[in-house]
């Protein structure tokens, strides 16, 4: 009786319910371990695939952090997509994979690019599928920008930075505390000329570590826009208006960047993917999955991947 109720429902509002094929992946990058998912709509034909690269931090999967970070955006987009036609492969960072902290002692930031670029490989072999598109978020949008290459139908940056990550981590810091700006500027220069920072501030320590100097370097000598600059394939540029982290700056830096890309602005879409109207929603959609995903991105990728199958 339910699920008559539903079927009637979806057809009155001009939708109709998908069966969605779920597989676990399990790739590897020399000894990691980079485990994923693969959901798509059972149907009798060739799909679209996004392959989404996930941002900072140790992200799983759904777009959960911890036993703090428990937004699961990524899962809610990969369920929305599908039920409009598209499938959708999302898997562990290496960071967030218990099996692999015994190996991440000197990961590089092409560690990351490395990653990404065996699931495309991948599924580049999979028959299933008509065209790839990369959907970066974030940091993914520089890692997913330099994966975008033969053989990827389209690349979409979602809350992606327009600057290098110096410049970026420089404006956030001064903002909060204007000597803690110019103390990480000297670091940052000491970083780039030397390989090492030989005294880090201990108000700056959990950053510069001794062992994230390497990564952070790499990170930090990639610039956004120049990179995009070099991209032939359609690109779209996705930043929400309630972002905290990501601004309207950082999109417009892209799109400047590389003219011929469509870019939207999302209203009422914070950094995790989620429709909120306050500052108190915004930090609890961080914590709560129950916040809903925003239906206007939902749409624009809808709308986006499929004409560039």
């Amino acid at each position: 009786m339910r699920t008559s109720l539903f079927l009637f429902l979806c057809s009155l509002i001009g939708t109709t319910a998908q069966e969605i094929q779920e597989e676990e992946i399990q790739l590897f990058n020399g000894v990691i371990e980079l485990p994923g998912t693969l959901t798509y709509p059972k149907v009798d034909k060739k799909l679209p695939l996004a392959l989404f690269v996930h941002g900072s931090g140790n992200v799983d999967r759904n777009g959960n952090q911890g036993a703090f970070i428990k937004a699961n955006y990524i899962k809610l987009l990969a369920d929305s997509l599908n039920q409009q036609g598209i499938a959708f492969y999302r898997f562990d960072k290496r960071t967030s994979n218990p099996t692999n902290f015994a190996h991440l002692a000197n990961t590089s930031f092409y560690d990351l690019v490395a990653d990404v670029a065996i699931a495309i490989q991948h599924f580049k072999q999979d028959t299933r599928f008509n065209s790839i598109h990369l959907i970066g978020h974030s940091q993914g949008s520089l890692i997913a920008m330099l994966n975008a290459k033969e053989g990827i139908a389209s690349y979409i940056s979602l809350a992606g930075p327009g600057q290098s990550f110096d410049q970026a981590l420089i404006g956030q810091l001064t903002q909060q505390n204007e000597e803690l700006g110019k103390v990480a500027t000297d670091h940052i220069a000491e970083l780039k000329k030397k390989d090492t920072i030989l005294k880090v501030n201990p108000n700056l320590i959990q950053l510069f570590a001794p062992q994230n100097q390497k990564f952070l370097k790499e990170w930090m000598l990639i610039d956004p826009a120049e990179t995009l600059k070099t991209l032939e394939i359609p690109i779209l540029i996705l930043q929400g208006d309630s972002d905290l982290q990501l601004t309207l700056k950082d999109a417009n830096n892209l799109k400047d960047a590389n003219p011929k890309a469509q870019m939207e602005v999302i209203p009422q879409m914070n950094h995790v993917l989620k429709t909120v109207k306050t500052l108190q929603e915004n930090q609890e959609s961080y914590v709560k999955p129950e916040y809903p995903l925003s239906s206007i991105l939902v749409r624009s990728l809808t709308q986006f991947i499929p004409s560039h199958e």
